[in-house]
Parts: structure tokens; C-alpha cells; sequence
């Protein structure tokens, strides 16, 4: 699979292979740079390489070479760590991070939109899990239609924002990675930071409550609104578990505790908070 690119493009394998669900990576050198060389299995991963491209390291990685499922990505040597942060007594300053390399990518664009999905068709998968399950699924399910049938600020969206999504590129600072192709509202790349970065500190209501105006602050988002996709994500996340055969509890607390914030009336509708 990696022969006809290590050829075409002048590469030096660099370590060892990785194989995920959805594409096949393999570390290399190109013209003496760290490179990644990637190999997408699935169409998600393709679009996501051609949102890297359109993004021309500006807050993501940067493609230096790009055909059909290959790319060849910049690749990162930092050693500082987001998830190591979080988990380090620096949750707060992790959030900020992620909150600013979102904000990079999603300036609005001067040239036209790669293919992207459009935000609706991600959660197909929330509307199953109601139907078929009902509860706080079925809630989720009621918060999300309403978001996505009124949306505010629309544009480029990542679509899978995490602790390991944006990696440390030193003198390049934090850049993304592994995007999916979105399109729509942009509250919706702040959802997943509330559950992550582990299932334990996302079902902790005093982080979502800590983390919430931080957020805010760095993103200019409405607190009810973000609590609301808040919502709205983590019953997409737990209808996935389902899919995948997993454990959809963790997901689902993080539902429960936006649900409770929300219906507490603590957050203002509007405002930076």
C-alpha cells in the first residue's frame, strides 16, 4: 500500500506502521522533514484529507503532497501532550489551546469549500438510538433537531475535536489533525472537549461547570447554546457506542449533566459569559 508513494514522492520510512479502522499511516522523512505518510480505507478519510489540504496549515497540519486516499502530512515532534495537561492539573489551559486552534480553523474562508458533510447527516445515527431507546437518548435526539433546524454561524467544521486531535508542532505550535468534513454550526467543535479528556473527568458536573465559562470566553458562545450542543453531541456519541458494540453510559452522563444544567437556569442565553 505505501510503495507507490514512498516512490513517487521521495520518501524514507521512519518507523513503524500503524493500522487504524480507517486508514493505514507509516512515519517517514520527506526532503529531510518529518513526514506522515497516511492512506484513508474509508471516504470520510479521503474528505478529511482534502479539508487538510484546503486548510494549508493554517491551524492544522500541513499536506505536503496529496493523491487520491494518500497524503503526506507534516508530522508532529513536540513532546508536550493536551491529554497529559488535562490530566496534569492543567485542564483549564488544555481547554484554551484547543479553544484557539478551533477558533484557526474556523476563519472564514477566502476561496471556495471543499466536499463536506453537511452537520444533519452526522447525527442519523442519535435519531436511531432515540427511536429505538427512547430516555435521555430521545432527548439528545429532540436538543439536536432543534439546533440543526435553526443554525447559527455556519461554516467549516473539524468534527472531531478531542485532547488527541491537536497535537504539539513546536515552533508551529498546536495543530489539528484527522479531521472528518463537516459543515454547519460551529458551537458543534466545542461539544466533544465535555467528554473527554476521559470518561471519569467528563462525568465530573463541577469540570463541566469550570470548564463551561472558559469555553465561553475563548469561543464567544452563547452558555445555553453550547450547553445545548453540549447535549446534543454526547447522546451522538453514546448512539456510536451502540453501533460499535460499546458501553454508551459514559456519553450518556454527559448528557444527563447538560440536561441539568440547562434545566437549571444558571447559564444566560446570550453573552460571553
Amino acid at each position: 500500500m505505501f510503495d507507490p508513494y514512498i516512490k513517487a514522492w521521495g520518501l524514507t520510512p521512519d518507523g513503524a506502521p500503524v493500522v487504524t479502522h480507517s486508514s493505514r499511516l507509516l512515519p517517514v522523512r520527506w526532503q529531510g522533514l518529518p513526514a506522515m505518510l497516511k492512506v484513508a480505507t474509508i471516504a470520510e478519510e479521503t474528505r478529511g484529507g482534502l479539508l487538510m489540504q484546503w486548510w494549508d496549515g493554517e491551524g492544522a497540519a500541513k499536506v505536503y503532497a496529496r493523491d487520491g486516499e494518500a497524503i503526506l502530512l507534516e508530522r508532529a515532534e513536540g513532546k508536550r501532550s493536551l491529554l497529559f495537561m488535562a490530566m496534569n492539573g492543567e485542564d483549564d489551559a488544555a481547554s484554551r489551546i484547543i479553544c484557539r486552534t478551533v477558533q484557526t480553523l474556523h476563519r472564514p474562508p477566502a476561496k471556495p469549500y471543499p466536499e463536506l458533510v453537511p452537520l444533519d447527516i452526522r447525527f442519523r445515527a442519535l435519531e436511531a438510538a432515540a427511536s429505538a431507546h427512547g430516555g435521555m437518548f430521545g432527548n439528545s435526539n429532540a436538543v439536536a433537531k432543534a439546533l440543526l433546524a435553526m443554525p447559527q454561524e455556519i461554516g467549516v467544521l473539524h468534527g472531531d475535536i478531542h485532547h488527541g486531535n491537536i497535537l504539539d508542532f513546536e515552533d508551529r505550535g498546536w495543530l489539528a489533525i484527522d479531521p472528518k468534513g463537516l459543515f454547519g454550526e460551529r458551537g458543534y467543535d466545542y461539544a466533544n472537549l465535555f467528554c473527554n479528556p476521559d470518561p471519569a473527568a467528563a462525568k465530573d458536573p463541577a469540570r463541566l461547570r469550570r470548564q463551561l465559562p472558559i469555553v465561553v470566553r475563548e469561543s464567544g458562545l452563547a452558555p445555553e447554546r453550547l450547553l445545548r450542543w453540549i447535549l446534543a453531541y454526547a447522546g451522538l456519541s453514546a448512539a456510536w457506542s451502540l453501533e460499535d458494540g460499546d458501553d454508551p453510559a459514559p456519553a450518556l452522563h454527559v448528557a444527563e449533566i447538560a440536561a441539568a444544567e440547562l434545566a437549571s437556569g444558571t447559564w444566560p442565553v446570550s453573552g460571553k459569559g
